[in-house]
């Protein structure tokens, strides 16, 4: 009983669906609701609630990795992220609500799709099921970021923490600045992807395996969906609530590499991305509430783990605060300078090799 609770403590991700059902049930008193419990309650709690370093065993990592239900947990959010969607789809085709509580009601969604949308589909994104990918790719549809799948993958995991990478930040780089240049460079980068491959194995344009092609017309299809069965309306704040969804991602990608960067061996070559390469985060709240997303180091050293293990890593920088807070310092971006640049100045690069921990 203990190993099973202890397992399903990443039921608590979803937590912000709950707190949005409220919002866009109640929105005359909690319309705001979610954006409060994201940003404001979880930041507190992550305050005084201590992090830990601590990495599971071998034996316990076997274990892990093993277990379907770790598994079960993340495509549980397709059902509960497009149950969401189309309930607000119902409730603002049918109802007139103020301009405030229609913001409140969008934000809610936006930050279930940031959440339970292009976060859950990042980690399915990267598993090699066919099944797990179709869900990650349900997820994404859900936020209009399809492309995400295809450039996360084939670029930004190849080029993080290099000038070629969009998704990561400069050091005095802005945030507003970063979005800007991660939101075009991203999508431009997808379609550089998807013909490359194209031509390489010599297939046309107009075929069914242009994957970039195909996903513009699902969104496109969804769209006019949404306009023919709940109004212009309705197809306008879905519009704003998955824009909702994709600045938080992108402002996740601006902590997540701020200011690091990777050797260039010779022109246009990198050292091997290494957990020094990404911003870490211990925070135990956030780590459960994003399913490990905040264990970004390991991540990006070996792609193919699983959430439920990845591993603290000593030469990891460490962000000061969980992701909550540090995305709200990054808005103000004199404050996040005073407080993450000393930080990026002060990572010398380890000497010791951590190539023993690829087992």
């Amino acid at each position: 009983m203990k190993n099973w609770l202890n397992d399903l403590r990443y039921l608590s991700g979803y937590s912000i669906a709950i707190v949005s059902y409220f919002a866009l049930t109640f929105p005359h008193y909690f319309a705001f609701g979610t954006a409060i419990y994201a940003f404001l309650l979880i930041p507190l709690f992550e305050h005084f609630i201590p992090f830990t370093d601590k990495n599971l065993s071998v034996m316990e990592e076997s274990n892990a990795s093993k277990k379907s239900r770790y598994d079960y947990l993340l495509w549980l959010s397709v059902p509960i992220q497009w149950g969401i969607v189309v309930y607000f789809l119902m409730l603002v085709g049918q109802n007139s609500y103020s301009v405030l509580q229609l913001i409140g009601m969008t934000s809610a969604v936006g930050v279930c799709s940031g959440v339970l949308g292009i976060n859950v589909a990042h980690e399915l994104g990267h598993r090699s099921n066919k099944l797990e990918q179709f869900f990650s790719q349900m997820l994404l549809l859900s936020s209009l970021y399809l492309h995400f799948y295809v450039e996360h993958n084939h670029g930004h995991h190849r080029y993080v923490a290099t000038p070629k990478d969009p998704a990561t930040a400069r050091l005095n780089e802005h945030v507003y600045v970063f979005l800007l240049r991660s939101i075009v460079g991203g999508y431009v980068s997808a379609w550089h992807i998807q013909t490359g491959i194209l031509k390489k194995q010599h297939i046309s344009f107009f075929s069914l395996r242009n994957t970039m092609l195909l996903f513009q017309i699902a969104q496109i299809l969804l769209m006019v969906l949404i306009s023919i069965l709940f109004g212009i309306k309705a197809t306008l704040l879905f519009i704003a609530s998955a824009f909702v969804g994709i600045i938080l991602l992108e402002i996740i990608n601006y902590i997540e590499h701020y200011g690091l960067l990777r050797k260039e061996i010779k022109s246009g070559v990198y050292e091997k991305v290494q957990p020094w390469h990404s911003w870490n985060s211990d925070h135990i709240f956030g780590r459960i509430f994003l399913f490990e997303l905040t264990r970004h180091s390991d991540h990006h050293y070996k792609a193919s783990r699983k959430y439920q293990v990845l591993r603290h890593f000593e030469e990891s920088p460490q962000l000061p605060s969980g992701y909550p807070a540090m995305m709200l310092l990054s808005l103000i971006p004199s404050l996040w300078f005073r407080v993450m640049n000393p930080r990026v100045q002060a990572i010398q690069t380890p000497s010791r090799n951590t190539s023993r921990d690829d087992a």
